[in-house]
């Protein structure tokens, strides 16, 4: 099986001379087509950076990076990644199926089209009775399970969800935990999430530690079900 990226002593280093500050170094990985990944570790430890470079948001400054599934750089190539940010990430003046439809119509989708590839994806994630909402009208569970749609309907080979659940709470964190699962399983992509949350890191089957830019533990074994005592509920209307 093709791994979709090679990290060989990778690194980035924030600007130069004596305020240059590295943020990753020396790290080596491979992320393989089936991977379902927890990458932790405590802020500022380069979890950001280490995904943005795999996403190809960030230059390698030193080592090398490659895509072998891809055959060359993610750039230009729509559809093969799908990052979800941390932060609010939704365009304030558009409703959520143009939200959803963007990334679709900036590959060049006609805009109908891409509305009901839009509307397909968010009914698959039961958010389709919010498809005319904007974006502050939605909980932050919601506005990432429309992030997590606006990704998907692009089907994506590996999907980057840089600490999805971190300005959620316990339980609606669970619950976009997962869809990004569900999701992944569907469309036969690979899944790396970074998170601070320990209950989450131990649903992936793997988990990486970051710590001071280096990537310092790999842990395998078996995904754990999330907590029993958390509602298993999905339909838009619960979070």
């Amino acid at each position: 099986m093709t791994d979709i990226i090679r990290c060989e002593n990778v690194g980035h280093t924030y600007g130069t001379g004596p305020r240059a500050v590295m943020a990753v170094h020396g790290v080596s990985c491979v992320v393989p087509r089936d991977a379902r990944i927890a990458l932790t570790g405590p802020s500022g430890s380069g979890k950001s950076t280490l995904l943005h470079m795999m996403a190809g948001l960030e230059r390698v400054t030193t080592g090398e990076l490659t895509w072998p599934s891809l055959e060359g750089h993610p750039n230009g190539k729509p559809g093969t990644f799908g990052v979800i940010f941390q932060g609010p990430s939704l365009i304030p003046t558009l409703n959520v199926v143009e939200n959803v439809a963007l990334p679709l119509v900036l590959e060049g989708v006609s805009d109908f089209a891409a509305r009901l590839l839009a509307r397909d994806a968010l009914a698959e994630l039961d958010l389709d009775w919010m498809s005319q909402k904007l974006p502050d009208e939605l909980s932050g569970g919601q506005a990432q399970r429309v992030a997590i749609a606006r990704v998907l309907c692009t089907h994506p080979l590996l999907i980057l969800a840089d600490e999805p659940t971190g300005q959620l709470d316990h339980e609606t964190g669970h619950h976009v935990v997962d869809v990004l699962m569900h999701a992944a399983d569907r469309l036969g992509a690979a899944l790396l999430v970074s998170t601070h949350d320990p209950a989450i890191a131990r649903r992936l089957g793997t988990q990486w530690q970051m710590h001071d830019g280096s990537l310092s533990m790999s842990v395998n074994r078996a995904p754990q079900p999330a907590p029993a005592t958390e509602s298993r509920q999905t339909n838009g209307k619960r979070l």
